[in-house]
């Protein structure tokens, strides 16, 4: 019975809730000893100087959950930066999902740039600013990600949602599981105002803090990708009626850019995920 248990979930998703340790559950990518993990694994800090920045990357893979983070972003000029945070699988047709915290001069909000990558093909760029200093103290983004829908929040509030329209042709991803990525890394050349402003490095390092790690899902090992089961995550198919008022009231007085009304992008028509669904 033991041995049927083990190969069970080696082959198999299993439905996992952490409270993240950043020592016990993610790796350093990249950064040569710029990327710290401090206080027993419950703060992990990036930074960025002239000759490289720093990343990291959860140990384990996702397939389906609820992923949350608080950040504290590069205070002050952080012109030219960009701190991101992401879920991502690999290979030349890779999922991802992405929070990018594009950086701004002294007293300018920051930009959140949201995208969606399907089989190796995104473009479905959303902006917003913030309602408050996402400098002075941590803040909590997570994303929810089910074979329904996908939803970025921002301290518990909805910015952006994205359904599963699969049946009109979309895609969706929803086959390959995803570990949990960040990095702060140089990127003047279109990060503030379309590269016009770029990075001062007398201001270096750059950093980003990151706390409170939580992931409430599935965790994937090996094999072929089957169902999750139920009880594992949120699999809301859409929002309620309160979070669509806070969604509508984000979308209304912070979003900054949206694809799905960029009529230069797409002179012959938006893509089909723009009509009652992104």
């Amino acid at each position: 019975m033991q041995l049927v248990i083990f190969l069970f979930l080696t082959v198999f998703p299993r439905i996992f809730a952490l409270g993240g340790n950043f020592a016990q559950d993610f790796d350093i990518t990249w950064g040569g000893g710029r990327a710290r993990i401090l206080h027993n694994g419950e703060l992990l800090t990036l930074s960025l100087d002239r000759a490289s920045g720093s990343a990291f990357q959860s140990k384990s893979k996702y397939l389906f959950g609820k992923i949350a983070m608080q950040l504290k972003l590069v205070p002050g000029n952080s012109a030219g930066t960009v701190t991101s945070y992401y879920l991502s699988s690999t290979g030349s047709t890779w999922d991802e999902i992405d929070f990018e915290f594009l950086g701004n001069m002294s007293g300018e909000p920051y930009t959140v740039h949201t995208n969606i990558i399907t089989n190796g093909k995104g473009d479905r760029e959303q902006q917003f600013h913030l309602w408050f200093d996402p400098t002075a103290s941590f803040h909590t983004y997570s994303i929810l990600w089910n074979p329904h829908i996908i939803i970025f929040y921002v301290d518990g509030t909805p910015i952006r949602q994205f359904k599963n329209m699969e049946s009109r042709g979309v895609l969706f991803p929803n086959r390959q599981p995803m570990r949990i990525h960040s990095s702060l890394w140089n990127a003047d050349d279109w990060a503030t105002r379309g590269g016009i402003v770029k990075t001062d490095w007398s201001k270096a390092p750059f950093i980003a803090s990151y706390r409170n790690f939580s992931a409430q899902g599935c965790l994937w090992t090996q094999g072929s990708v089957p169902s999750c089961g139920s009880g594992s995550y949120p699999r809301i198919r859409e929002l309620d009626s309160a979070s669509l008022k806070r969604l509508t009231w984000v979308r209304k007085k912070y979003m900054i850019y949206n694809y799905c009304i960029d009529k230069k992008r797409f002179p012959n028509g938006f893509p089909p995920e723009c009509v009652g669904g992104d």
